[in-house]
């Protein structure tokens, strides 16, 4: 029989155990993924190098608590001259996740100005180096202060940004605060993140930060532009200083060619028989960039890697469609938002962030369109290797037309910031400036411009220009780019065709939702239109997909992206619930009718 001593001693026990959990995660999870609780419980949340494009061996993440102070009453914290005092403060947070999440432990509705600090070492092997700060994102205007002194500042939610903060270390241990600003006030890129209010807000840094040692004179970044008709990878590599350059083109471990350059110029490395880059073959190559100094001594060394595939418009019988690697191929793919439950902007773990793609992959589609945010460059590397090309939107801005040479300006700076991110990604086939005439402005110029600025790819300048939000007057088709699309619910009847120059696309289409009772998001949800069961659903799926089919086949539709891949928030139209735990459809039939569309088009080339 237990005694009232040891009763009383196991309820004080269990009492001070979830009191100290609750400093930790005060609020309880609303919709629970299957990496939750290995988000949580990570002492460096998202561990794996984060820029595998330009990788470097030597590194130090730091992901994890850190000190927080925010909201409205906090510090003006846009472009501070001095750090914030944190006398007092107790919270904390779990970086990279936003403090609007619930992995962040703070879970708060909306913050403004963001305070956060923590203390960290430099190792003992990086003597004599330089040391950089790396930023994967954060939202909106960033702040670094190191031992009090202020290091710089950034601009723009969507676009990573280094510091050197050598001349600002100690010995021991050293101090970081990082001050962001997010007014979410829509005079900034910030997509569904954004006055409208569709989805839960986003603020302060939302990707991984990190440490890492350099020579002083080191590659700050590199511009990749295969060639497959010239048999030739394009390469840039721009350095803190002077130096010469020798790239190395790998198949595993076969070196397939060797080519030296200066710095800060463009050269060529010869790729014979060129192995392409598709969704069926997503062959990568491995390349090796090393720095040198004037004595030949090597000053920096990164790993990257590319891959050879084009992407064009030409004629299939007498109709415009896109051609991969010189075939039409039917882009078949989903609308992609990549929100979730417990992270909001930022998957919780890189299972997770794999999780969507493979789903996407395994279920037959050869495409995704990051809608209305970018990702994690991490994401995009999955969908190199693992081979589904991307649509990637600018996330829109939403009062262009106030205060017009300052709003639109940082539109055209963020825009070009995301191109240059992601720039070396074989898996980007085209790019979308704006969506639904959302805070659309100079659309047919901002669709040259991005024409110009990088012809390797396909624009969609303004994809479901058919339909408008009623507060503001439509832009319509700008009438160039490489795409006439248009946005049908519940379609697929009704899409655009191509025209003499430019290919039809069906930018968004379906949207039929499934309620799945104890994995929904806890608000009123609504699709546009609804099916009883998960059978329902799915034979709907197929017909409309039989539809596409036609509307391919004799209508010269080249692209349908179904809506959507995950429910998010109040929205049910997703082929997977919101937390990731139920296919909503049966996979192996939407496998089927997905796989035996683009084999159709396949077929079309012959």
């Amino acid at each position: 029989m237990m005694t009232s001593i040891t009763i009383a001693s196991r309820n004080f026990c269990l009492a001070l155990l979830l009191v100290c959990s609750a400093r930790v995660y005060a609020q309880q999870a609303k919709l629970p993924t299957p990496w939750t609780e290995a988000a949580q419980k990570a002492e460096v949340p998202l561990n794996e190098y984060p820029r595998p494009q330009l990788q470097r061996t030597d590194w130090l993440n730091l992901n994890g608590k850190w000190d927080y102070t925010g909201g409205k009453s906090a510090p003006n914290a846009l472009n501070p001259q001095s750090a914030a005092s944190f006398e007092g403060v107790n919270q904390k947070i779990l970086v990279p996740y936003c403090p609007e999440s619930y992995l962040s432990g703070i879970q708060k509705k909306q913050e403004i100005n963001l305070w956060y600090r923590r203390t960290f070492e430099i190792p003992a092997s990086w003597k004599g180096k330089d040391v950089l700060v790396n930023f994967g994102a954060v939202d909106h205007d960033a702040t670094v202060f190191i031992n009090g002194k202020k290091v710089g500042s950034h601009s723009g939610g969507y676009d990573g940004f280094s510091f050197n903060i050598t001349p600002y270390l100690l010995k021991g241990k050293n101090t970081i605060v990082v001050a962001a600003y997010d007014p979410n006030d829509g005079k900034a890129p910030s997509g569904k993140n954004g006055p409208r209010g569709d989805y839960t807000f986003s603020s302060g840094i939302w990707q991984t930060v990190w440490l890492e040692p350099v020579a002083h004179t080191h590659i700050t970044g590199i511009k990749l532009l295969p060639d497959v008709d010239g048999k030739r990878l394009k390469v840039l590599v721009n350095t803190s200083g002077a130096g010469s350059v020798t790239a190395v083109a790998l198949n595993g471990r076969k070196e397939v060619s060797q080519a030296k350059a200066t710095s800060g110029t463009y050269f060529y490395l010869p790729i014979d028989k060129p192995e392409l880059w598709s969704p069926e073959n997503p062959f990568l190559y491995d390349l090796k960039i090393t720095l040198h100094n004037s004595n030949a001594s090597v000053a920096d060394e990164v790993s990257s890697y590319f891959g050879m595939r084009d992407i064009k418009l030409a004629k299939l019988n007498g109709v415009v469609r896109p051609f991969i690697n010189g075939k039409f191929m039917m882009q078949l793919g989903l609308l992609d938002q990549g929100y979730w439950p417990d992270g909001v902007l930022t998957a919780p773990t890189e299972e997770a962030l794999k999780f969507d793609i493979e789903y996407t992959k395994n279920a037959g589609y050869n495409l995704i369109r990051k809608h209305m945010k970018t990702e994690p460059q991490r994401f995009y590397y999955w969908a190199d290797k693992m081979g589904l090309m991307v649509w990637q939107d600018m996330p829109a801005i939403w009062y262009q037309n106030e205060d017009t040479t300052v709003n639109r300006r940082v539109f055209r700076k963020e825009w070009k910031a995301i191109i240059d991110e992601h720039y070396n990604s074989p898996s980007i086939v085209t790019w979308v400036p704006f969506n639904e005439n959302w805070g659309a402005f100079d659309v047919k110029n901002i669709t040259n411009w991005t024409k110009q600025y990088d012809p390797s790819r396909l624009v969609n300048g303004n994809s479901g220009f058919n339909n408008n939000p009623d507060y503001q007057k439509p832009y319509g088709d700008p009438g160039n780019g490489d795409y006439v699309d248009t946005h049908i619910y519940v379609g697929p009847y009704g899409a655009s065709v191509p025209d003499a120059k430019r290919a039809a696309s069906l930018g968004e289409f379906g949207g039929v939702g499934l309620f799945v009772r104890d994995h929904m998001w806890p608000v009123e949800n609504n699709a546009y239109d609804y099916e009883p069961t998960k059978a329902r659903l799915t034979d709907r799926y197929v017909f409309l997909l039989d539809r596409v089919e036609q509307l391919m086949k004799y209508k010269g539709l080249s692209v349908a992206i179904y809506t959507q891949t995950t429910d998010v928030e109040h929205e049910v139209n997703g082929v997977l619930t919101y937390d990731r735990k139920v296919e909503k459809m049966e996979t192996k039939r939407i496998r089927e009718v997905n796989q035996a569309v683009i084999q159709a088009g396949r077929e079309m080339n012959k």
